[in-house]
Parts: C-alpha cells; structure tokens; sequence
C-alpha cells in the first residue's frame, strides 16, 4: 500500500512540479544535499509504468517457459480451448 502525504509537503513547487509532471508525462527528481533522493510523477505515468513492468514479468515467465519446454501443441491448445 502506498504511503499518501498532502501535496503542500512538496511547499511552494507542489504547482509547477504537478504541472510538468502531466505535462510531459515524466517524473521530476528531487535533490537533498545535491544528491538524488525522490522521483515524482503523475498517477497516470506511475499506472504506465506499473503496467509495462507487470507485462514484462509474464512475458520474462513466457520465455522461461518456452526455454524450458513447458509449452502445448496446436493440438492441446484446441483441446482446452473446447472445454471452455
């Protein structure tokens, strides 16, 4: 479960920074003492990603399947697809 903070934790940039962020669809990253500490970005581009990265482990589960042999003939595939 994500941790939720009020947008005027972020201060005076909340604005700007929520504005680019929808704008162009890319995180923002904060600096403390010069070195990286957060990213910030839309829900939509965080749902985007989300996305791609669970479609990335069935495809990465796939080719390990394939890799491994547990795969079906046509035939077994026209077999289960009738049972349903």
């Amino acid at each position: 479960m994500p941790t939720i903070r009020k947008s005027a934790d972020l201060g005076d940039a909340h604005g700007e920074i929520s504005e680019f962020c929808h704008k162009y669809r890319e995180p923002v990253f904060i600096t403390k003492n010069g070195e990286g500490d957060l990213a910030v970005m839309s829900i939509e581009t965080y749902e985007e990603l989300i996305g791609k990265r669970k479609l990335y482990r069935l495809l990465e589960d796939d080719i390990n399947d394939i890799k491994n042999g547990n795969t079906l003939t046509e035939e077994d595939m026209d077999r289960s697809l009738d049972l349903m």
